[in-house]
């Protein structure tokens, strides 16, 4: 497996530049996942924590979910891993694979990128139930940026700790 991650735009408008970067960050993940055997795709950063590169994508399926599909869109469907919501629940992938755990999160952000292209604007709004609150379509957007740029600085630490690979 080769990820191809296509850098972001320098200028361009609010929305370009949105998608751009997450999908920038949206590659960054698959490509800290390149090369590795579900095995160690598996491997725990330390105890207690369940939290995995292979975890770190259910995790990513399940926010992908919940913002586009379950928020934006309106959609009334389970979560992927976690029957009560809980987006925990997707970090231990004790008996996950890496086909089972990319064929979620890759079908989650086709899903999302056509949520976000058949939008009319940024403006969209969707209920946010667990801030009780309306956000927009761009908060969303926003929002998994931040997601994934936190998540893929533990997905550093993760794949150095597994063979000493380094770097985006």
């Amino acid at each position: 497996m080769t990820t191809e991650r296509i850098a972001p735009p320098l200028t361009g408008g609010e929305r370009e530049m949105l998608r751009a970067f997450l999908d920038y960050h949206r590659a960054t993940l698959a490509l800290k996942c390149d090369g590795l055997t579900d095995e160690q795709l598996r491997l725990k950063s330390s105890p207690p924590s369940t939290l995995s590169l292979l975890g770190l994508v259910r995790h990513m399926a399940e926010v992908e979910r919940a913002w586009f599909r379950r928020v934006i869109n309106k959609e009334d469907i389970p979560w992927v891993w976690s029957p009560e919501g809980d987006f925990q629940v997707a970090y231990d992938a004790t008996d996950s694979s890496r086909a089972e755990a990319f064929e979620a999160w890759q079908a989650e952000v086709e899903h999302a990128r056509r949520i976000e292209r058949e939008a009319q604007s940024l403006d969209v709004t969707g209920y946010f139930d667990r801030w009780g609150e309306d956000v927009s379509l761009r908060l969303v957007m926003l929002h998994l940026i931040h997601e994934y740029a936190r998540h893929n600085g533990h997905a550093d630490f993760l794949r150095e700790s597994i063979d000493g690979v380094v770097g985006a």
